[in-house]
């Protein structure tokens, strides 16, 4: 039996060569929002795995709207140049479609790196905090920075910000922009009643909630190319008594796809303090009711660790691709084992065929 996991996607104008895709990963290496020689061999080291599609970490559209200062940003000239020499050097490197995932963090900016202990930056501190925008005035949690509740101009503000993005991405080279809808940033902070109790256009009903997200994803729609792969991540669940839910997503990911949106990646949680129930592929049901409702190309992320795993969601219809991150950083070529275990043939660069079992009578040794 073939596998699935390694047959080609169609992604809206664009095909993906496998079911693979590489996740994005925050890595808090920039420098004024410019990609450094880190995300260079971090993400070239991803493409020559094969994914059939590999997503650069969130960046932000200005720079308040990244998490720390550390955030790569796509709002200058500086950035797109240096994001053109990793895109170009992705494409020569690996087979996948490189893509972006435009963000804005929203309440949950203005904060330290994870290793200086990833709270809010304190005022006054020598790592120079900003003021920080949300729906609300609700800070994230305690400790954290007051944001500033967005008026209808600055939702615009913001519509020009990622549509401005998106034109630099489209420039840049990327085949695919992923816009940021989940985990408790921006987006999500509207979307979601335990972050969203406002009473204006832009609060109470779900239709009113998703107005600024789904005002934001037309405005960056109609600045993306149309022969290139656009999507969304979206929060599955805020795992929180009177939290959005998968029902919600449905109905996000139906407003997505009218917009003429290729894709939704169903994550969830990080928006409010709950006890999200981690386990083995604890989010692929979000992502099948998404799939089987919301009828758009769906992608299951979360806890997707063995080859065996990724081929059962696809065999069950609950997806249509699988994104994986801390299995990449385990293990970057992660793709050469999958198709070694699934027995497909491997995405391997002629380069590195010398290395291989088939080849190389050393490989039974690192089994043993």
């Amino acid at each position: 039996m073939s596998s699935l996991l390694f047959t080609p996607l169609q992604l809206g104008p664009m095909a993906a060569p496998n079911r693979i895709a590489v996740a994005p990963m925050c890595q808090y290496s920039a420098i004024d929002g410019v990609p450094q020689p880190w995300h260079r061999q971090h993400l070239g080291a991803l493409s020559v795995s094969g994914a059939g599609v590999v997503v650069a970490e969130a960046t932000g559209v200005v720079p308040e709207a990244r998490i720390t200062h550390g955030c790569t940003g796509l709002w200058n000239d500086g950035q797109e140049r240096a994001w053109a020499d990793i895109v170009r050097d992705m494409k020569a490197v690996g087979p996948g479609l490189v893509g972006i995932q435009l963000a804005h963090a929203g309440r949950k900016a203005s904060s330290q790196r994870p290793w200086e202990g990833g709270a809010a930056i304190p005022a006054g501190a020598a790592e120079r905090p900003w003021q920080t925008v949300s729906a609300t005035v609700t800070p994230h949690a305690q400790g954290w920075h007051t944001p500033e509740q967005l008026d209808a101009g600055g939702i615009k503000t913001l519509c020009d910000a990622f549509a401005a993005s998106a034109r630099r991405a489209a420039r840049a080279g990327f085949d695919l922009v992923e816009l940021h809808a989940a985990h408790g940033y921006l987006l999500h902070q509207f979307f979601s009643p335990l972050s969203n109790t406002r009473g204006d256009a832009y609060g109470g009903s779900l239709e009113k909630r998703m107005r600024a997200p789904l005002e934001i994803a037309a405005a960056l729609r109609g600045a993306w190319p149309r022969d290139r792969v656009l999507g969304v991540r979206i929060s599955g669940s805020d795992w929180a008594e009177g939290g959005a839910g998968p029902d919600d997503a449905v109905v996000f990911a139906r407003e997505l796809k009218a917009l003429g949106y290729d894709f939704v990646c169903v994550s969830s949680g990080a928006l409010a303090q709950s006890k999200v129930q981690v386990g083995p592929g604890y989010q692929v049901s979000f992502a099948a009711q998404v799939k089987r409702e919301a009828g758009i190309a769906t992608r299951a992320v979360g806890m997707i660790v063995t080859p065996r795993q990724a081929e059962d969601i696809l065999r069950a219809g609950d997806a249509d691709q699988i994104a994986l991150a801390r299995a990449f950083i385990d293990d970057p070529r992660w793709p050469w084992r999958a198709a070694e275990a699934l027995g497909a043939p491997a995405p391997v660069p002629p380069q590195c065929l010398r290395g291989r079992p088939s080849t190389w009578p050393g490989a039974a040794l690192l089994k043993a």
